[in-house]
């Protein structure tokens, strides 16, 4: 076990979110934005998980956290949206999402908000096996009750900060 942990450790440190340059500029078909979204996200979500569907875009075209599609294309900034999107509902619901976006978004812009939740993911993926410091690197049972502590404190952290945000603009 603790050669595969170590082998997927090392495939984390590689991961490289698209940066918005990097992201294609063009009008995509669905069965396209899925297909790059996949290939883009794979290395993150467990071999076999269903990453994206139609029926997920569509909701999040209804429930106005994606621009709608021009003419059935979707260009750069869906792909953005869709790639935060698709990390972040993993730990957040979706309104909390939103809210998180729509706040990061307008303190920094579309652009650089993108950009930034791109580094910080991979800075994150790659530090997760980094032991506290002071402490030696712990067995994998305690790294696994480490994670889940840390995945807690993180979450409801973000909770926290994204109800007050939301409180002062009331």
């Amino acid at each position: 076990m603790d050669q595969d942990l170590q082998e997927w450790q090392e495939s984390l440190r590689e991961v490289h979110l698209p940066r918005w340059e990097e992201l294609p500029n063009l009008g995509l078909y669905m069965d396209q934005v899925i297909t790059i979204l996949e290939h883009y996200l794979e290395p993150v979500f467990p071999e076999g998980e269903k990453i994206l569907t139609p029926a997920m875009i569509n909701n999040y075209v209804k429930l106005k956290l994606i621009p709608k599609p021009d003419k059935k294309k979707y260009g750069r900034e869906h792909l953005a949206y869709l790639v935060a999107i698709t990390i972040l509902k993993q730990v957040l619901t979706i309104p909390e999402v939103r809210d998180g976006i729509v706040w990061l978004a307008e303190k920094v812009g579309p652009k650089q908000a993108y950009n930034l939740f791109c580094q910080e993911q991979e800075r994150e993926l790659s530090a997760l096996f980094q032991p506290p410091e002071g402490e030696r690197p712990a067995g994998t049972e305690v790294l696994a009750l480490r994670m889940a502590a840390r995945a807690f404190a993180s979450k409801r952290m973000a909770e926290k900060m994204l109800e007050l945000e939301y409180t002062l603009r009331q």
